[in-house]
């Protein structure tokens, strides 16, 4: 355990630190998994909705430092294809 008070601060940054980081990975999971079920029910016109959203929390997700700019791009791309073949 840590005896300093630097090491106990940082202690209890890291815990809230990491509440953060599960909260904002989970969100953006969710709206991944909400999209692929949409997806795979082939309901264009609530897959479109959805993808909105999701793009949305690939962004936000973006600026919280979750996942990478070119990844959250790879995912949108990837996305809107599957969309776009539901048409």
């Amino acid at each position: 355990m840590a005896n300093h008070f630097s090491a106990l601060k940082r202690a209890r940054q890291t815990e809230t630190r990491t509440v953060r980081n599960r909260a904002n990975t989970s969100r953006l999971r969710g709206a991944l998994r909400d999209l692929r079920d949409a997806l795979a029910k082939g309901d264009k016109a609530g897959a479109e909705v959805v993808f909105r959203q999701t793009v949305s929390a690939l962004d936000k997700a973006i600026q919280k430092g979750v996942i990478h700019e070119n990844t959250a791009s790879r995912y949108k791309s990837r996305l809107n294809a599957r969309v776009n073949a539901l048409k």
